[in-house]
């Protein structure tokens, strides 16, 4: 990056919430640390200023849902020299990636009194099926720390500094009672990438996989260990649909795999 100007920060919304851009806007005195560092160029969810490209750093939030967002998307990868996704639903797809599994045309018929005007594609996909991506941070919503780690590790020319391990690590290290052998609550802690720092387990609740897979998961040696806690092959299918449905090996899970 230029030392002489200050970097263009970018952030972009598709399908999604907004939570991942409220992550951002609550980090508050961090990000007033680094303010005088960078230049916002464009954040609407923060700011109606916008200014033209290229941008140093983008941050992609959302799913891409139709081919409108897919053509921008395109515009928004040729005007940022690096570009990192954000959340569930720019990693894998979110919650709107359900639809994959089923008929979207018959869900617009029962949702809209004309679904003839709704223009949609027939799955809910991740930024990085569609244009190469410099880094994905995952999380529904995001973790602030890690957002804050990687703006600073783009701006130095560093790589992120993101721990692989899965939510199970964040409980032994934090000192928490595993919920799956103390108390025979099923978990995804064993499959899910860290980063909420075990917040379901600190409360005796089992992790619902809203950062999404770890490096490595083995979800269908857990779906054995949820069958022998009494575990149906419905349940454990359905566990595994949610936020991050789409994402890798979470997506391949079948009711057999249970079995």
């Amino acid at each position: 990056m230029n030392p002489s100007t200050k970097p263009k920060l970018a952030v972009w919304k598709f399908a999604s919430c907004d939570g991942c851009q409220l992550s951002i806007l609550d980090c508050e005195d961090e990000l007033l640390a680094i303010a005088d560092r960078i230049e916002i160029a464009n954040f609407p969810e923060a700011s109606r200023q916008v200014m033209d490209g290229p941008y140093d750093l983008s941050l992609v939030e959302g799913s891409v849902t139709t081919e409108h967002d897919r053509k921008r998307l395109l515009e928004v990868r040729k005007q940022s020299r690096f570009l990192v996704t954000i959340g569930a639903c720019a990693t894998a797809g979110g919650i709107q990636a359900l639809r994959n599994f089923s008929d979207v045309k018959e869900f617009t018929s029962v949702v809209y009194a004309r679904p003839e005007y709704i223009s949609t594609l027939e799955t809910s996909t991740p930024i990085s099926d569609h244009i190469p991506v410099d880094f994905e941070l995952r999380g529904c919503p995001i973790n602030k720390e890690q957002l804050l780690e990687v703006i600073q590790a783009f701006l130095i020319g560093r790589k992120p500094n993101i721990a692989p391990h899965s939510v199970c690590v964040e409980c032994k290290l934090s000192g928490k009672v595993c919920v799956m052998v103390a108390e025979g609550t099923p978990c995804l802690g064993p499959v899910t990438h860290a980063g909420c720092g075990a917040l379901c387990p600190g409360y005796a609740r089992g992790c619902y996989g809203c950062f999404g897979p770890m490096n490595s998961a083995q979800p269908k040696s857990l779906a054995q260990q949820w069958k022998r806690l009494g575990k149906s092959d419905a349940e454990i299918f359905r566990v595994f649909h949610t936020f991050n449905a789409n994402a890798e090996p979470f997506r391949s899970m079948e009711k057999a795999d249970a079995d």
